[in-house]
């Protein structure tokens, strides 16, 4: 993989751990070794990043990494001369998902915060500048490359032009369907989750504390040990019902109780900015009565036995039989890393990782016994499994794996966009590199001749 004009998108606060570490080793003194434009290079940056690169790439070199660095600080120097702006509300946004990220990694908040020897609110502080830069480049990064295409030819050339050893390898690819049946949640059970929220907003509105009743109460395992704080969110990063109470809230403010497909919810309003809101809330579930989940099952088993006497199609039963949206489909299940309906088993372990143990052990154009699962909205239900296709391992060819030769062909395009544009910048603009540092030939190009 080429490194040239290619942001890793390392997260910031990663990097901060190697700082962390660096307090009980001897103190080196920081230094400017490079300059773009305005924008400084520390030899702390440098170090720094060279560790997280190094730790994923074993055989990057310092010189790969400033070179690196020197892109990033062209993009950061362009974006204020293109008057790039990004919202603030949208630094929030990316800094509330890194902490979550980190938080779930480390298993609780006080953990995350133990390791690192600061409060949440301090670590969004010393990072938001860091993090508001990332999201500079990333945006200028784009507008150099958003009028990149390629066309059918090119891909073609693409392709041909690979040597044998270049050529990817195409790992074993699963194509997937399902035929969900959710169990009916009875009236009683409603009823019950319904009087529990009920009881949780009258005891806050009396003047108990919304965060303390959320780590007791909530049912929401994202948010609860966090006092039901879910960051902050836009419009329509929640669902439609949750975000119509709570863009109607003023700060401080409770509301009604709000239904959801994923159950019964109370929500306060923290502070909002624009399009961007942050909020608590308790979510209390309806539950699935044992009973309803054997009829499930039961439906499902009589489901498997009509596919196969009958011998219909598996899309033909998914349309008929199954409760989940993908009936549209065929019944296929669709890759939220691709937007395809082929899966690698890396990405089916990480999307459904109960999935690949069902698939494993069927063969092509076979259907599962009901197998029990747990969706989305954290509801208890039966699913049937249909494999419909298992590749085998191999050299990709433009005839199977069109989309993949496409996608590499238009990446290296884009990385040739961006190396003109480099060359381009490069001639006008003040670069300053430290005696010493220009120890490849990468860092060439940044030398005005």
């Amino acid at each position: 993989m080429k490194l040239v004009y290619k942001i890793l998108f390392i997260s910031i606060i990663m990097v901060s751990s190697f700082r962390l570490n660096a307090q009980s080793e001897a103190v080196v003194v920081d230094e400017v070794i490079a300059i773009v434009g305005g924008e400084m290079i520390m030899l702390s940056d440098l170090e720094n990043m060279y560790q997280q690169y190094k730790s994923n790439m074993p055989n990057i070199t310092k010189c790969d990494v400033l070179d690196d660095l020197l892109f990033q600080k062209l993009l950061v120097t362009q974006a204020a001369l293109d008057s790039v702006e990004v919202n603030e509300s949208a630094v929030d946004m990316e800094l509330d998902n890194r902490i979550r990220y980190f938080t779930a990694q480390f298993g609780s908040k006080e953990k995350f915060e133990k390791f690192y020897g600061k409060t949440v609110p301090e670590i969004k502080e010393e990072f938001r500048t860091a993090i508001k830069e990332q999201m500079l480049v990333e945006t200028v990064k784009g507008n150099i490359t958003a009028n990149t295409k390629i066309t059918p030819s090119e891909v073609k050339e693409y392709y041909n032009n690979l040597s044998f050893d270049e050529v990817p390898e195409i790992p074993t690819q699963y194509e997937i369907g399902q035929i969900l049946k959710q169990p009916k949640m009875s009236s009683a059970e409603l009823e019950e989750a319904y009087n529990k929220i009920a009881d949780l907003r009258k005891r806050i509105v009396a003047g108990e504390d919304f965060a303390t009743l959320a780590m007791l109460y909530s049912e929401d395992p994202g948010s609860a040990s966090q006092g039901g704080a879910i960051g902050t969110v836009g419009r329509g990063d929640t669902y439609p019902d949750f975000e119509a109470a709570a863009f109607a809230l003023k700060n401080g403010e409770i509301s009604e109780i709000v239904k959801t497909e994923a159950g019964y919810h109370i929500i306060k309003m923290l502070s909002r900015k624009g399009d961007y809101i942050d909020v608590l809330h308790i979510l209390i579930r309806p539950k699935v009565s044992p009973y309803e989940l054997y009829n499930a099952k039961n439906y499902l088993d009589s489901v498997y036995k009509v596919f196969y006497a009958d011998s219909m199609t598996f899309e033909a039963a998914a349309k008929k039989f199954s409760d989940d949206p993908s009936k549209i489909n065929g019944g296929l299940l669709i890759n939220s890393y691709t937007g395809g309906s082929m899966f690698e088993a890396n990405q089916l372990n990480n999307q459904d990782p109960d999935l690949f143990f069902v698939i494993d052990k069927l063969n092509v154009g076979e259907l599962s016994h009901p197998t029990k699962i747990t969706t989305k909205n954290n509801l208890e239900a039966y699913r049937l499994v249909y494999l419909k296709t298992r590749t085998v391992p191999h050299k990709a060819t433009l005839k199977d794996d069109y989309n993949t030769i496409q996608s590499l062909a238009e990446e290296e395009k884009k990385v040739k966009a961006i190396a003109k544009w480099v060359q381009n910048k490069v001639a006008n603009t003040y670069v300053f590199i430290k005696d010493g540092y220009v120890t490849c030939d990468a860092l060439s190009k940044w030398i005005n001749k």
